[in-house]
């Protein structure tokens, strides 16, 4: 369906549509489940991750490190990345595992420096020395990465400190500056310079509870912050009721993923000055809990995995926990996307040209192979070989370096948008990114906002697309 013909009717813009990897009938979900940060709460990214950055900054000037000078660059990093701890690269694999790109420190390295580092064969990323950039949490910590890892280079941190122990440092100093809390007080200072409002996401959610649908709120955050930003972010759109009012249950400091996996216990609100009381049996809607675990969310409920609908930006924590364990269905929040999408559509009428120049480059390379294969077959029939062969083939080649000048333009400026280190977040090269295969896996459905499935309706029955095999889009073009 083109985009004009899906806009008569009556669906929304590209970059606010849900997009479907396995069919999902929204009308059969019984209880919608949502996590907080990045996904019913969406940040100022750049503005966070540079306060975050500053905080760890100021962790290692004061033990003495070199780095008052380093500023944040949110270029140097982008979602779904890889770090490798061992040789301190950031890498972009695609979904095979082959490392397409990779850079060492701050500085790209080219091809034949990613090819000497990782070779042809697929990498392992189940190994310990890949830290995945699961969520936009990450790019502080891998900017400030890589900027040490230039530093331990130079020579200026403290000699015998490996890339792997300096991985560790900056984790440390990332997970010391969230559980102290600092930057999250600093937020709740000023939310309005952090906090990214969306007018419609209440909306959305008031048609799922109107539908009959349970929803919960299972986030990582403690109440305090919890309660600040959900009331921030919803309360001014619900006409004097209040973000409590949506969700049937409140789950913090849950603990993701291990509240996929484990049985930790729950224990209940009390009071707003964060007196909890441990808990025994269901839990009971309209309650506030701490901890606790996700079949005891089954059993309260009385609802079957297959019924529940998770709503997340973590592909790990989130998404691939939840569908892997338990097989609930998968929702994954995906803000890049907009700009993808409108990077695409940007490049509509140059993508179809590059198409055609690819097809075309496939026809002449075919051709050369056999120009080559006549040219052998005279010089063991004659002894010689043929200069109007020779001509053919120096013409063939020819007509392959223009072409490929042509082409290496065009997928230059195809990636060109808010990365032009990496590229966009789904490709690698002519392929899917890691990431992509990692969504395709785990997420049943994907989108750039939670409030995108206002437009869908609470009964919508979204279907996975037909997906054509390399034979069957040879097929096509014949």
């Amino acid at each position: 369906m083109s985009e004009e013909s899906a806009s008569a009717a009556g669906l929304p813009s590209l970059p606010r549509r849900v997009f479907c990897n396995r069919t999902l009938n929204l009308r059969s979900m019984q209880v919608i489940g949502c996590d907080m940060d990045y996904t019913l709460v969406h940040y100022d990214t750049e503005r966070w991750e540079r306060r975050a950055y500053e905080y760890m900054q100021l962790t290692f000037a004061a033990r003495g490190w070199p780095v008052t000078e380093l500023t944040f660059q949110p270029e140097l990093a982008s979602l779904g990345l890889v770090i490798d701890v061992e040789r301190g690269n950031l890498v972009k694999a695609n979904r095979f595992g082959h490392v397409r790109n990779a850079c060492h420190g701050t500085q790209m390295l080219d091809f034949d420096g990613w090819r000497e580092a990782y070779g042809t064969a697929p990498i392992d990323l189940g190994e310990s020395r890949w830290q995945f950039m699961n969520t936009l949490f990450s790019l502080s910590e891998a900017c400030l990465y890589m900027q040490l890892v230039d530093l331990l280079d130079a020579g200026k941190l403290e000699p015998g400190i490996s890339y792997r122990e300096l991985y560790r440092h900056v984790r440390d100093a990332l997970d010391t500056t969230h559980i102290e809390g600092t930057l999250k007080r600093e937020i709740l200072a000023e939310p309005e310079r952090y906090v990214v409002l969306d007018e419609v996401l209440p909306q959305a959610l008031m048609n799922l509870r109107a539908a009959g649908k349970k929803l919960l709120l299972i986030t990582n955050s403690e109440w305090y912050y919890t309660k600040h930003l959900m009331s921030y972010a919803f309360d001014r759109f619900l006409d004097g009721r209040s973000w409590r009012d949506l969700f049937d249950i409140v789950i913090v400091q849950a603990r993701k993923p291990s509240f996929f996996s484990g049985d930790a216990p729950a224990f209940r609100l009390v009071d707003d000055r964060e007196h909890y009381t441990p808990h025994a049996g269901k839990l009971e809607l309209g309650e506030v809990y701490l901890g606790g675990h996700a079949r005891l969310v089954e059993a309260s409920l009385g609802v079957a995995p297959d019924h529940i609908l998770y709503i997340g930006d973590h592909i790990f924590a989130d998404v691939l926990v939840s569908k892997d364990l338990l097989r609930w269905r998968t929702a994954l929040i995906v803000r890049e996307l907009e700009y993808e999408l409108e990077q695409l559509r940007a490049f509509g009428t140059e993508q179809k040209q590059l198409d055609d120049w690819m097809h075309e480059k496939v026809l002449r390379e075919h051709e050369l192979s056999h120009l080559r294969m006549g040219l052998l077959h005279e010089k063991h029939a004659r002894g010689r070989e043929s200069s109007r062969l020779h001509q053919e083939i120096r013409g063939a080649k020819n007509q392959l370096v223009e072409l490929d000048r042509r082409i290496s333009e065009l997928v230059r400026r195809s990636t060109e948008g808010k990365n032009q280190r990496w590229g966009p977040l789904m490709r690698c090269g002519n392929d899917k990114s890691h990431l992509a295969r990692q969504i395709e896996r785990y997420a049943d459905i994907y989108m750039s906002r939670v409030s995108n499935l206002r437009d869908y309706t609470p009964y919508a029955y979204l279907r996975a697309p037909r997906v054509n095999l390399p034979h069957e889009v040879d097929w096509e073009r014949g």
